[in-house]
Order: structure tokens, then C-alpha cells, then sequence
């Protein structure tokens, strides 16, 4: 590829990270390394670990553009996978353009709710008077132990008229007891932030995950869908008989077990994850997507996982210019997986050669479909 060196930037781009523990040293760290004029906005993602009251107002008096952010089960960017510390980027371009939508109580929204919301941006729109795929994408947060990612994405997805929608679950670092997202300057729980992107720059909204399908096969014969959690499998208490399937006694269950074997569905033709994130004392599994009983399910296998992420990666670089963002949302099972394979460090060489901000996340977002153990992203080319 040729890359002409006197060709003016489109977008500008500035990440940067802190690992401090105190929220005012935090921000003051990430605000040296992203600050820019003219920026449009800033992606941020942090630790739960935080006292997120200060960490809020430190982040609303510092930054003066919208943000977009919030808590998570662990951080990436250009440095790598991290925990217990806040990532962002900055970016500034004219051919940008954001609108913001708060959802809250995630459980008073409705379909009309939507609409009034696609409304209301419609009537805003800079580059269209209607939605439009080719400039416009949606990047929606939510709370991550909210169990309402279905019903809010299917909403949005249906209101903006299948715009492409990429997005992730906030997470509390593997705690599974609140999550956040960002808005006005504070964090909330039970909350959505929807951000429509208008613009003139190229990008590609994509999803990749490295699971294939295997011969196994089970039915989910009993289940709680209001909580998401399986109490039977083929007749049986759930982690008894997934273990048995799997080939392994109940008591050898962990979460790199349940990473390194998920449970597949086929919709329209395609493959997607519905992840175990945990065993429960009577025997249930509790997954981070939605399940009903009759389900036929398969288990899964996963193929290398930094491969498949180089081979998606250069796809897309040979599609989209510099200057390049990757903005992305990639499952917390993932990487506990990187760290059990010990892939871990060949992945953070993948991601130090590039402009990348994300987080790791209790599910992620495609469209109108809410899908697990997979990374939803958008580059953005400039």
C-alpha cells in the first residue's frame, strides 16, 4: 500500500492512559496525553474500582467536549490490555459530527421512547435529512448487569432505521455486582448512552470471534429468561450435565473453562456466542445473553484468537486509510482466554502498532443483536 506522505489529515488522534489510583491524578494524566484543539469528543473507559463520584467531576472539569464512557472489566488501547485504570482518546475533525441520547430507567424504555429519540436527532442531522449507513453510525454503553441489552438494541436498531450499531455492556471488574456508564458529568447505573456519528470520513462498523461450532449438541430444558440463568440441560442440573458434555467433572468448572467452551446459536445463517460466566450452588449457569427453555444449543471451540484478530485487523487496514482509529468492545472471556492460551503479550504487539481505545466488556453489541465472546469495533479512517 502507498501512503502519501503529504496528504492532510482528515482526523486527528491523541490516546493515552493512566494507571494512578487517585481519581484527580487519573484524569490530570489522561488529560496531558489527549488534550487537542478543536476535538469532537472522547472515548473513555475505567476501572469500577474508582471512587466514580470524584472521578465524574474530575472528568467533567477537565474536559470541556462531550464524553463518551464508561466502567469496565478491563481496558484496552494502543498500551495493551490493562486493569484498574482509565484509557481515552481524543479526536478532532470537521467532518464529525455527534449526537447524544441518555436512556434512563433502562426499564421504563419503550419502542415510543425510541422513536421520540430518533426524532428528535433526525431533526439535528448535518449531513442528511434522514438516516443514512453510508455517513452515519450508532455506538451505544450500557449497563452491563442491566439483562435489557435485547430489548434497547432491537428498539434503536428498528427507530434509526438499521443504521450499523456497535456497542458494549459496562463492566465492574469481574466483581458482577454494578456497573456504570457516563452522562452529565456523572456515572449511572441502569442507563444507556446511545451516540449517533455523523461524518465524511470512511469507516467500517465489523464483529469477529474465533469460536467454531462443534458436534456437541444440548437442549436447554429448563431456564429462568427474566434472570438469564439455565437450570436444566437435556433433562439434567445444568453444570452437571455441561460438564459431563464438555468431558469434565462439575467441581473442574471455571471461567477459562466456560471461555474455552461456549454455547452457540445460529441466527439468519450465523453463528453467535451465548457465554457461561459463572456456575451457581444450585447447579444453574448464568449466561450473559438471553436464553428460553427448548433452545437447541452447540458447544463451542475456539480457533486462535490472535490470528483470527490479525487476519480481521489487516482486512480492514486495506479498506479503510490512515490516519486510523479503532474503537472497540471486546469480551472480558476473551481475555481470560489470551491469558490461559499465554497470548496475551503476542495480542498487545498487535494493538501497540495501532490507534486503538476499547474496554473489555459483559457483552457486546451488533446491530440489533446483543452477542457475547465476540469484538465489536468501528475503524474510523481519516
Amino acid at each position: 500500500m502507498t501512503i502519501d506522505m503529504n496528504r492532510q489529515s482528515r482526523m486527528q488522534i491523541k490516546i493515552g492512559r493512566s494507571l494512578a489510583k487517585n481519581e484527580a491524578e487519573a484524569v490530570a494524566e489522561l488529560r496531558e496525553m489527549i488534550l487537542q484543539p478543536n476535538q469532537n469528543a472522547i472515548f473513555f473507559f475505567c476501572s469500577s474500582r474508582y471512587d466514580l463520584n470524584v472521578l465524574g467531576k474530575e472528568l467533567e472539569q477537565k474536559f470541556a467536549c462531550p464524553l463518551i464512557g464508561c466502567t469496565t472489566a478491563g481496558e484496552i488501547s494502543t498500551f495493551g490490555y490493562q486493569e484498574g485504570g482509565i484509557v481515552g482518546a481524543s479526536i478532532a475533525s470537521e467532518e464529525l459530527h455527534l449526537h447524544n441520547i441518555v436512556i434512563s430507567p433502562l426499564s421504563s424504555f419503550s419502542l415510543s421512547k425510541a422513536e421520540k429519540a430518533a426524532a428528535t436527532i433526525r431533526a439535528e442531522l448535518s449531513l442528511s435529512t434522514d438516516f443514512d449507513k453510508k455517513c452515519m453510525f450508532g455506538f451505544i454503553l450500557i449497563d452491563g448487569l442491566s439483562l435489557r441489552e435485547e430489548v434497547i438494541l432491537a428498539s434503536l436498531y428498528n427507530c434509526f432505521e438499521g443504521i450499523p450499531i456497535i456497542g458494549g455492556s459496562s463492566g465492574d471488574d469481574l466483581a458482577f455486582r454494578k456497573t456504570a456508564v457516563y452522562a452529565h458529568g456523572r456515572f449511572i447505573s441502569d442507563a444507556a448512552v446511545f451516540s449517533l456519528f455523523e461524518t465524511s470520513l470512511p469507516f467500517m462498523t465489523f464483529k469477529t470471534q474465533h469460536i467454531q461450532p462443534t458436534e456437541n449438541k444440548i437442549v436447554i430444558t429448563g431456564a429462568n429468561p427474566a434472570q438469564r440463568i439455565i437450570t436444566e440441560i437435556n433433562g439434567e442440573p445444568a453444570s452437571q450435565e455441561y460438564a459431563r458434555v464438555i468431558g469434565l467433572d462439575e467441581g473442574q468448572l471455571t471461567a477459562t473453562v466456560f471461555s474455552q467452551n461456549p454455547l452457540l446459536i445460529k441466527i439468519g445463517g450465523d453463528w453467535h456466542v451465548r457465554a457461561i460466566y459463572k456456575m451457581n450452588e444450585d447447579h444453574s449457569l448464568s449466561i450473559l445473553s438471553a436464553i428460553e427453555e427448548g433452545l437447541v444449543m452447540t458447544i463451542g471451540k475456539g480457533v486462535n484468537i490472535v490470528r483470527n484478530f490479525e487476519v480481521q485487523i489487516t482486512a480492514l487496514e486495506n479498506r479503510i486509510p490512515c490516519e486510523r482509529l479503532f474503537l472497540l468492545c471486546d469480551c472480558i472471556l476473551r481475555k481470560l482466554e489470551l491469558n490461559s492460551c499465554g497470548e496475551l503479550d503476542e495480542m498487545n504487539r498487535l494493538l501497540s502498532c495501532r490507534n486503538i481505545i476499547g474496554f473489555s466488556t459483559y457483552g457486546e453489541q451488533f446491530n440489533s443483536i446483543h452477542v457475547n465472546q465476540t469484538l465489536t469495533g468501528v475503524v474510523i479512517g481519516g
